[in-house]
């Protein structure tokens, strides 16, 4: 009698896990089956019906991918979209872009052409454009800070080009504007070949 009791607690455990696994299949299945209702008949390859759960799974995977591509290029476009609409303007600012020597941290270039005769023919002061340029101290990342009139805003895609052809590479781009001012905030990683 004594060798019956652990065989019917074996049993038990044994059912226990076989009912676990079947519930986890079972919900499984009802994940895939949302998830198949998620994808847009046109992006499948195939029946829905006859799709396999890893089919499935295939299916959202590559779906994802294209809305991301698509995503990324309709942000090419809009950002495209925005220059051609701020060169057409005629409101770019054509400053200089100066940089520090290394182990300065900072550099800062104010002022333009442009705002002085702006104030010497009596229109409306603008506030002078500010460059800073920080780097960190071993040389990996560049933050460079463009502060300038909402009427005369920087040429970003300019300053954008010239850190990339000097070999950093572009993290983020921020923008903000508050009041007359408007602050573009380049993060960048600087890669140097020793």
């Amino acid at each position: 009698m004594a060798a019956a009791a652990p065989a019917a607690t074996t049993t038990t455990t044994a059912m226990e896990r076989k009912e676990i696994e079947r519930n986890r299949r079972l919900h499984m299945k009802s994940l895939c089956l949302k998830l198949a209702s998620l994808i847009p008949k046109e992006h499948c390859s195939n029946s829905k019906d006859a799709m396999t759960q890893l089919g499935c799974l295939d299916e959202a995977t590559a779906y994802i991918r294209k809305l991301k591509a698509r995503v990324e290029e309709l942000q090419r476009n809009r950002s495209s979209a925005q220059l051609l609409l701020s060169n057409k303007r005629g409101e770019d600012y054509d400053g200089a872009v100066r940089t520090t020597s290394p182990g300065t941290g900072t550099a800062t270039a104010t002022g333009s052409s442009s705002e002085e005769e702006a104030a010497a023919s009596g229109a409306a002061e603008e506030p002078a454009a500010v460059v800073e340029v920080w780097h960190s101290h071993d040389g990996s990342s560049l933050e460079v800070v463009l502060i300038s009139s909402v009427r005369r805003p920087f040429k970003l895609h300019q300053v954008v080009t010239v850190l990339e052809e000097e070999g950093a590479e572009i993290i983020s781009v921020n923008l903000s504007v508050d009041g007359r001012r408007m602050f573009h905030t380049i993060h960048s990683r600087v890669h140097t070949s020793h």
